[in-house]
């Protein structure tokens, strides 16, 4: 069990995709809700493709 993340930085990200249990994703534009996401407080594994495509990828625990 992993005790400190890493912070993921959002700066560069224009979509994070939540891979929800089961195989259905919700995506959500960061524009504007960068402070309500909060990724480092979620147990899980993330993608950060934002250097390349703008999208940052989360996959909950058990999801993984």
């Amino acid at each position: 069990m992993k005790i400190f993340l890493t912070p993921v930085d959002l700066s560069s990200a224009s979509t994070v995709i939540y891979h929800l249990p089961g195989g259905p994703a919700l995506t959500v534009q960061v524009e504007g809700i960068e402070e309500y996401i909060d990724l480092e407080l979620e147990q899980g594994h993330v993608c950060d493709t934002s250097d390349i495509d703008g999208v940052v990828h989360f996959f909950p625990r058990g999801n993984a």
